[in-house]
């Protein structure tokens, strides 16, 4: 099985190529070849089968990105939500005609890959109080959310028509996120996490009792990891799954931070930012999956293993990456 990762350079792009090679395979499938790109080549990592790192532009795909004997495509290349939202052109540019990029490479393959697809939360609204239900219909409140929701929609006809294989996970926001801050709307409610674990500050511009859907990196990389070697033929036409994730409250977050280091939400200050909770409040709170689950996804963890998660895969790393003391 020969795999491509399209934001390999990413943080889950990176967790799921590092999986690949612990394990060498994928669904009981031998993985044979492992492309990574990114705008910048990754870095190299060591596994039992050649990997190829290289940098280039999802919009404008170089040849090598999806080899001609690719078996599986993970499409992860994104501009973020915040991001999305500032720069409406470039969102589009990544968000959708990258998407288009990537179907038309696939059509030029002499067999339709798999191809997995990170949508979003964001491609709803409903805002606190939602819980949605698999057949709720996508209305986003964002620029980020409907690019989502129409990338969905393409690649599900490409599939229909038969030049790909598509599977669309929407994750919830993924919590905690390793590394630095980035231009995520969603960005922190890992901050309020992985920030005070750092023994830093950090800002919390949402109410206490304000409700996100999120999941791990644990959860999201076993999601989709799952998605590229599952049975895709009970989708039909509905290429997109919902999983299962938690739907908790920022006081409840901090709780489970307290749990592990106590007193580390005292670090977090509560902080007005109106353009960053403008985006998050149209977001559903919450979901009630059906068919994700009854076609074999896990089910989520507790809060506090989440929280121990990070401490155990990314605190140490994040560190150094930060460069604060150990």
């Amino acid at each position: 099985m020969k795999i491509s990762i399209l934001g390999g350079g990413g943080f889950l792009g990176r967790r799921i190529a590092a999986k690949l090679a612990a394990e060498g395979n994928l669904g009981g499938r031998a993985v044979t070849g492992l492309t990574l790109l990114d705008m910048a080549p990754p870095p190299a990592i060591a596994a039992p089968f050649p990997v190829t790192c290289l940098g280039g532009d999802v919009v404008d795909l170089p040849p090598a990105a999806i080899p001609v004997d690719t078996d599986l495509v993970f499409h992860l290349a994104a501009v973020v939500s915040a991001q999305a939202e500032a720069d409406y052109d470039l969102g589009r540019r990544v968000n959708l005609r990258g998407t288009d990029a990537v179907i038309d490479a696939c059509r030029a393959l002499p067999k339709p890959p798999r191809v997995v697809f990170t949508s979003s939360v964001a491609s709803f609204s409903g805002g606190q109080g939602a819980m949605l239900a698999d057949d709720a219909r996508q209305v986003p409140a964002n620029s980020y959310g409907a690019q989502k929701a129409a990338a969905e929609l393409i690649l599900a006809d490409a599939s229909r028509r038969g030049f790909i294989d598509a599977v669309t996970i929407r994750l919830p926001t993924v919590v905690v996120r390793p590394g630095r801050p980035n231009r995520a709307a969603s960005g922190f409610f890992s901050g309020i996490i992985r920030e005070p674990l750092l023994g830093l500050e950090t800002d919390l511009p949402v109410p206490d009792d304000f409700a996100v859907w999120i999941c791990s990196p644990r959860r999201a990389t076993d999601w989709l990891l799952h998605a590229g070697a599952m049975d895709s033929r009970p989708l039909g036409l509905d290429r997109s799954l919902t999983p299962p994730g938690l739907s908790v409250t920022v006081g409840q977050m901090l709780a489970a931070l307290d749990q592990v280091h106590p007193g580390a939400s005292a670090l977090v200050r509560r902080v007005e930012d109106r353009a960053i909770a403008d985006i998050v409040a149209g977001w559903p709170s919450g979901f009630t999956p059906v068919r994700a689950p009854a076609l074999g996804f896990a089910a989520h963890e507790s809060l506090v293993d989440l929280v121990h998660a990070f401490v155990a895969d990314d605190l140490v790393a994040t560190r150094l990456d930060r460069g604060l003391a150990a």
